[in-house]
């Protein structure tokens, strides 16, 4: 029976139909932190984006896709994440472990013209994986962002009619920002509010920086006194910002880093009411002993908020 908590949260999703509540209540209810509303999600799209040796040469075993599916399930993961090549490689042999999200579009890192990724999977796909859920990345940012939104919409839309819940990657990026606007405060806050506007149900976002980018946000900020010192409040404006936090946000782990860095982090991203984790590099290039243990004590953290 759900929990309290995951009614609550499943009551923001009103237009929503049976299929798609049922599938986030299904993430919710699955791994350590079931029924809390909280998300440890372990997302393996590196790959494809950075490369093999860039992803996996830190972990050997990794470059098997069955490493990682088998790591979210005995980590205790709410769902894994990943391109089509990678769940059509473990989707027969897991089928009913952990809910599995398909990663519908994606991009190399061998080209470094406007960020767009392709289309690289199907709802279709989904359904026939068993998946719960797509994942779509959006630039905003990028000059064919517009592009990018109105696949985006399609995308919702059909995969809404056959009860899938869409979990949006957004990553500001672009000819339209320098970098160091790609993580300013207001601008991660606004790409959080574009991805609710274009109907995501989960949204994966990078933890925002110190800084305010776009002039007349910047005024904005400056005259409400809208505190920007320390990552909980920056998450947390992130939060207000999906709806006033009636959306699911979740913080992105990044560029591999150190034990006490991540957790360090994570207290504060949970903290300023951060619904979870999507942690890939920070876990999948350690020895999987190293890495349980590691998302073992974030999982822990969001117990506790």
């Amino acid at each position: 029976m759900a929990t309290d908590r995951v009614k609550e949260i499943l009551s923001w999703y009103a237009s929503d139909n049976p299929g798609v509540k049922s599938n986030l209540a299904r993430m919710m209810n699955t791994g350590r932190l079931a029924g809390t509303g909280k998300f440890v999600i372990l997302p393996v799209d590196q790959g494809f984006e950075h490369g093999p040796a860039r992803s996996f040469a830190p972990n050997p075993p990794a470059y098997d896709p069955r490493y990682h599916v088998e790591l979210a399930i005995e980590a205790g993961c709410n769902a894994y994440a990943a391109p089509l090549g990678f769940l059509e490689a473990i989707a027969s042999d897991y089928a009913g472990e952990i809910p599995l999200i398909l990663k519908l579009n994606n991009s190399d890192s061998l080209s470094k013209v406007e960020p767009c990724s392709a289309v690289t999977g199907s709802v279709e796909d989904a359904l026939r994986l068993g998946c719960s859920a797509i994942g779509y990345t959006i630039y905003p940012g990028s000059d064919d962002r517009n592009v990018m939104y109105e696949d985006l919409r399609d995308l919702i839309a059909e995969a809404k009619a056959v009860g899938l819940p869409t979990i949006v990657w957004a990553y500001p990026r672009g000819a339209g920002l320098a970098k160091e606007g790609e993580q300013a405060a207001d601008v991660t806050a606004y790409a959080a509010q574009i991805a609710c506007q274009l109907g995501a149900h989960i949204v994966k976002i990078k933890p925002p920086k110190a800084n305010t980018y776009v002039p007349e946000a910047v005024k904005v900020y400056e005259k409400y006194h809208l505190p920007v010192g320390t990552l909980r409040e920056r998450v947390a404006e992130v939060v207000h910002s999906a709806f006033g936090g009636r959306r699911i946000v979740i913080f992105s782990g990044g560029e591999a880093k150190g034990t006490d860095e991540v957790l360090a982090e994570v207290r504060e991203i949970a903290a300023g009411g951060a619904f979870g984790s999507i942690m890939g590099r920070n876990a999948f290039q350690r020895p999987k002993t190293e890495a349980i243990k590691l998302l073992h004590a974030v999982m822990d953290i969001y117990a506790g908020n």
